[in-house]
């Protein structure tokens, strides 16, 4: 018997026919011994709708009216699961995030939570009632309903499997497991039996949308088992877990993209203290977040071409704010390319083996890629390319690392 907190996302639950289909699967688990704790999120499109509706009455809404609005989806999916869970003979009921409840701070519409008092709800486990929980809510401090913003489901989840010493946290998606890249485009991607947290972090801060990286930095944190699998397929998925868990341990686990990036150059900037906080301060302030940064400075050392990352829906604000700053700074010009493509190696195994960089470099040369700005973590080595390349580069990678299944799977 295994007390284990199940996480059904938009698509999982998207008509009536896909709600009695998890109920079943949740009786499976309660017919086994487990005692089950489910989270869901609302019936796909529904909070867009909510959204749309919000923005027509007013642009400038009210965050704790418009949080109101957003967290409406989500009760109608608990109340539909649990009737359904009770029609096949499963005692069941429906929780909101105040009635368990779970504590946020007051940041509305991207609230972060504070504490899980989940006591009633163990105590009903223990007699074996299911409890189905919105996710994505919970209340602030002002008592009003407070959403949690992007993977807001995802990080409700992990934080009740913390709170109630849960054995595991799955992950319900509409697909089976974390790939070693895109199987879409890398078409001997295979299926990971394991991957450690780190490696998670990584490939969902890289772009990878199984897992928002809110859930899996709380699930690192409280030390939270977390399994992605589909709700479509009767088969074991991915587990996220410990380092210490994965006995053989690969040098590379993955390789991962992001095409959200755009590359800035400042040409000619003068070379002496305060220049980089005068570039970099004006774009924070901006809200406009800066990743790969790479600086080469003139033979006379008087001055250095910049370059740098933004995300693209960022670029053009970039280039304005840091136009603005050109006669103050006294850099020569701003070029901005948004037609790049960041390509991540990532795993643990770095730590403890070199070359693995060479390696990457020397596939991209033999395909006659250029790379264009460099950067590195402890266990993760990125480029930026021509987003021309992305598929070549991934494909050539995923080979040079020794990762390609043995023959190509059909992933529709």
């Amino acid at each position: 018997m295994a007390r284990i907190v199940q996480k059904f996302g938009g698509t999982s639950v998207a008509d009536i026919g896909l709600i009695k289909n998890v109920a079943q699967r949740v009786k499976q688990s309660v017919d086994a011994g487990d005692e089950v704790v489910v989270v869901v999120s609302a019936m796909a499109g529904t909070t867009n709708q909510l959204v749309n509706w919000a923005s027509e009455i007013s642009s400038k809404h009210d965050a704790m009216e418009y949080d109101v609005i957003v967290s409406a989806g989500e009760q109608i999916t608990i109340g539909l699961l649990a009737m359904a869970l009770q029609d096949i003979g499963v005692d069941a009921r429906s929780w909101l995030g105040w009635q368990v409840p779970i504590l946020t701070n007051d940041l509305h519409g991207r609230a972060r939570i504070l504490d899980v008092r989940a006591k009633e709800i163990m105590d009903r486990l223990g007699y074996g009632q299911v409890a189905v929980m919105a996710g994505f809510q919970g209340i602030a401090s002002n008592g009003r309903v407070a959403t949690l913003g992007r993977g807001g489901s995802d990080t409700s989840a992990v934080a009740l499997a913390a709170a109630i010493d849960a054995d595991r946290c799955d992950i319900f998606t509409d697909v089976d497991g974390i790939y070693t890249s895109d199987p879409r485009i890398v078409s001997r991607a295979r299926k990971l039996d394991k991957i450690t947290y780190e490696e998670m972090l990584e490939m969902a801060s890289l772009g990878a949308k199984v897992l928002h990286t809110r859930s899996v930095e709380l699930a690192m944190n409280h030390s939270v088992r977390l399994q992605v699998l589909s709700s479509f397929k009767d088969a074991p998925g991915t587990l996220v877990v410990d380092e210490e868990e994965i006995l053989e341990q690969e040098i590379v686990s993955g390789i991962a993209h992001s095409g959200n990036e755009a590359k800035i150059t400042l040409v000619r900037v003068p070379d002496h203290p305060g220049v980089a906080a005068g570039i970099f301060g004006p774009l924070a302030d901006s809200d406009i977040n800066v990743d790969m940064i790479v600086q080469n400075v003139s033979e006379d050392g008087k001055a250095t071409d910049l370059t740098f990352t933004v995300p693209k829906d960022d670029l053009d604000l970039a280039l304005e704010v840091l136009e603005g700053q050109r006669k103050k700074l006294g850099f020569e010009r701003v070029q901005g390319d948004p037609e790049v493509v960041k390509i991540s190696v990532v795993g643990v195994g770095m730590r403890s083996h070199a070359g693995v960089a060479m390696r990457m470099f020397q596939a991209l040369a033999e395909k006659g890629i250029n790379i264009q700005v460099i950067s590195t973590s402890e266990i993760k080595i990125s480029v930026l390319v021509s987003d021309a390349y992305t598929e070549l580069a991934l494909r050539s990678l995923h080979t040079a690392y020794g990762l390609d299944a043995a023959k190509v799977l059909d992933h529709e």
